[in-house]
């Protein structure tokens, strides 16, 4: 059974959300790097970067990019093989706000992987973590700095993200687990 919990109408205004309070936490766009994890992290982030570049237009252009995280995790002989997609961080990230995006926030698993490689592009002066959907079940420390919405579900469920971008409609639903 599958239910959508996000229509395109509400993804657009979480992610008008999120980038209003990225700007705030970081005072303006001055000096920040926003980059995508793959696949769906890296359509995100740039959505945000345009966001911003709406809300503040006098503003130099936002740097935006993607992050591989692939060959970082920790968990690869547990999961599907996954082809590594290109890295591309835009400008240099050395003493930068360093915004990193993906679609869901799970395990920390993924984002544990993401710091790991951002440390061989430099060293940002603040990472922080920007997701669509936090949905708990952490196995490690992990917490996101900007949600866009938070899903408690079980871990029988499956969150799937779907964006114009990349699977051609846009929506996010849960699959699986009991009907209620």
């Amino acid at each position: 059974m599958s239910r959508i919990v996000l229509n395109q109408a509400e993804i657009t205004r979480a992610l008008t959300r999120i980038s209003h309070e990225i700007l705030e936490s970081n005072r303006g766009p001055d000096n920040l790097v926003i980059l995508g994890i793959p696949t769906r992290g890296v359509a995100l982030a740039r959505r945000i970067a345009d966001i911003i570049e709406r809300i503040e237009p006098a503003a130099a252009p936002v740097s935006s990019g993607s992050l591989d995280v692939t060959m970082y995790r920790d968990d690869l002989a547990h999961t599907r093989t996954r082809t590594p997609s290109r890295t591309l961080v835009p400008a240099s990230i050395d003493g930068a706000t360093v915004v990193l995006v993906d679609d869901v926030l799970y395990s920390g698993r993924t984002i544990r992987a993401a710091l790991d490689a951002l440390g061989d592009h430099g060293r940002p002066a603040i990472v922080r973590l920007a997701v669509l959907v936090d949905r708990g079940h952490r196995a490690l420390p992990i917490r996101a700095d900007f949600v866009g919405k938070n899903l408690p579900s079980s871990t029988e469920e499956r969150i799937n993200v779907h964006l114009l971008e990349v699977d051609g409609d846009e929506f996010v639903s849960i699959d699986g687990g009991s009907a209620e």
